[in-house]
């Protein structure tokens, strides 16, 4: 196995503690490569992860949300399921006073998806 299979096989969130909890701020990433697995048939879905918070005690280790969101290229998971997935995680790991999740999925069979998920 690859130093880098490997690391997306042990891909867990990490939070790290707000360095200016006195403030709101909000934090939004985009993440333009998600791949995940279609449970029908088979095939690759390709999407944007856009991500939107306000922290509250922490926010996200960078590397880790990379390697996490990595770890989708081969799970079978409908786009509700795996934007709704990512939402619930960040928001154990993180308990952000505000979150969205948006999984902006590429055009398949004509058909084009966004889920939205907020908190």
């Amino acid at each position: 196995m690859k130093y880098g299979e490997r690391d997306i096989e042990e891909a867990s969130l990490e939070p790290w503690e707000n360095p200016s909890p006195e403030r709101d701020y909000v934090v939004e990433m985009s993440y333009p490569e998600f791949t995940c697995i279609c449970p029908r048939s088979g095939y690759p879905d390709f999407a944007t992860i856009r991500i939107k918070y306000v922290p509250a005690k922490f926010i996200i280790e960078l590397r880790s949300l990379k390697l996490y969101l990595n770890s989708f290229r081969d799970k079978g998971v409908s786009h509700e399921g795996v934007t709704n997935l990512i939402f619930a995680e960040l928001k154990r790991v993180l308990d952000p006073k505000e979150l969205e999740v948006e999984g902006d999925f590429n055009v398949r069979g004509n058909l084009k998806t966004v889920v939205k998920v907020t908190l």
